[in-house]
């Protein structure tokens, strides 16, 4: 119910990039020394059919054989998952978004059940893909107890990448007029993750900045190790509004290696160019 491209918005503005659209992406990623690649999507039962997405990575592979291929494409049969991970998947992102059942309820439409959420992600892990969960900071009907629930799910789960950023609501969205989450509690969570997972891949996501400026800079202070700059060309990224004012949406010019690499000399920091793959 939260997301500004669900099914049911009828107002928003829709695309498909191309097989050739994406590999230009790859191209121009490669090009600035980007080594991960993150394909991200809706659940668009148009690349699951006649092995359409497995051509996709297939040819990501071949032409950038020392890359790593995230995927963020959402609920899906473990078969379809193997099959993808055969033939190139690497990473896979899935947020869990909150380990409590009924809360789950209140997020989602009825044919949505959190138990389907956590066997995808069992498959995942299972297949061997490098899994990444996480949850929104001050998503609607969200208590305490709630994010002591799921700090407990994924320390036991022990994800390789965890996400997690405050909810932020979309005009669309029957959470129209909801509260943006907690930004100060969102950097403590990230902090907390941080002490139970050592070793995660923890991202700075976009929401933090849409959220308060500097918010990535200050993500990283507390426990953040990656950042995705966003290589999607500006025609489409303008139309990819999850939520309202989005940071990357107000200029439309993205984060190059080099704007990242200012940023982070400010507080310390450098960019690491690589596949940034998990280590124990």
């Amino acid at each position: 119910y939260y997301c500004g491209l669900r099914m049911s918005n009828t107002k928003v503005t829709r695309y498909r990039l191309s097989e050739e659209q994406i590999l230009n992406c790859c191209e121009n990623g490669y090009e600035q020394g980007i080594k991960t690649f993150v394909l991200q999507s809706g659940e668009d039962i148009y690349w699951d059919k006649d092995h359409n997405f497995t051509n996709v990575l297939k040819r990501i592979k071949k032409e950038f054989p020392d890359c790593a291929i995230t995927l963020g494409v959402g609920e899906k049969t473990k078969e379809l998952y193997q099959e993808w991970f055969d033939n190139g998947a690497d990473r896979f992102l899935l947020r869990h978004e909150t380990s409590d059942s009924t809360h789950y309820n209140q997020l989602h439409p009825k044919e949505l059940l959190l138990s389907n959420r956590m066997r995808c992600l069992q498959d995942l892990k299972d297949i061997g893909y490098q899994v990444g969960a996480g949850m929104m900071i001050g998503s609607p009907y969200q208590s305490h107890d709630n994010l002591v629930s799921d700090l407990v799910f994924l320390r036991d789960f022990k994800p390789n990448m965890v996400g997690i950023g405050p909810f932020i609501p979309h005009k669309d969205t029957p959470f129209k007029n909801e509260s943006i989450g907690n930004f100060e509690l969102t950097l403590y969570l990230l902090s907390l993750v941080r002490l139970l997972l050592p070793s995660a891949l923890i991202p700075a996501t976009t929401a933090m900045d849409t959220s308060k400026t500097d918010g990535r800079m200050n993500a990283i202070l507390n426990g953040c190790n990656v950042i995705m700059p966003n290589i999607t060309p500006l025609t489409f990224r303008k139309n990819y509004k999850l939520y309202d004012d989005m940071a990357e949406l107000r200029t439309l010019n993205g984060s190059t290696i080099e704007e990242l690499d200012k940023k982070l000399n400010m507080i310390g920091y450098k960019t690491i160019i690589g596949r940034g793959d998990y280590k124990d």
